[in-house]
C-alpha cells in the first residue's frame, strides 16, 4: 500500500496535482492562489512560510508528540483554499490517503 498527500506544513509556493495514472484511488490537488493570499506574517519571497519555522512553539510544530497540537486560526486559511492537503502536522485524518501498492503517479506543478 501507498500513502500519498500533499502537503502545506513546511510552507507553499506553486500549486500541484498529484494523481494516480490509473483510476485506483483519488487525485489530489492544491489550486489555490496561496502565495497571492498568504497573511502577512508567513510571506517570503516567492512562497508563503510555515508556521513552525516563523514561530516555533509545539502549537504550530506539535513536537510534543501525537495529539500535542491541533488546527490552528492559520492551518485553517491553508485547509480552506486546499482541503485534502496536511496543514498542519497531526492533520492526518484528513489528508492522509492510500493507493495499492505498485501505482505509478503523475506530479504536475503548476497545472
Amino acid at each position: 500500500m501507498d500513502y500519498v498527500d500533499i502537503s502545506l506544513v513546511e510552507g507553499f509556493n506553486v500549486p500541484m496535482e498529484f494523481s494516480p495514472t490509473t483510476n485506483v484511488c483519488r487525485n489530489l490537488r492544491c489550486m489555490a492562489p496561496i502565495v497571492d493570499q498568504c497573511p502577512n506574517e508567513l510571506r517570503v519571497r516567492g512562497g508563503c512560510n510555515n508556521l513552525c519555522t516563523v514561530y516555533n512553539v509545539n502549537e504550530y510544530c506539535c513536537t510534543d508528540g501525537p495529539g500535542s497540537c491541533g488546527p490552528t486560526t492559520f492551518s485553517r486559511f491553508f485547509k480552506d483554499r486546499c482541503p485534502h492537503a496536511y496543514s498542519y502536522p497531526q492533520d492526518d485524518r484528513t489528508s492522509l490517503f492510500t493507493c495499492p501498492a505498485g501505482t505509478n503517479y503523475k506530479v504536475v506543478f503548476c497545472p
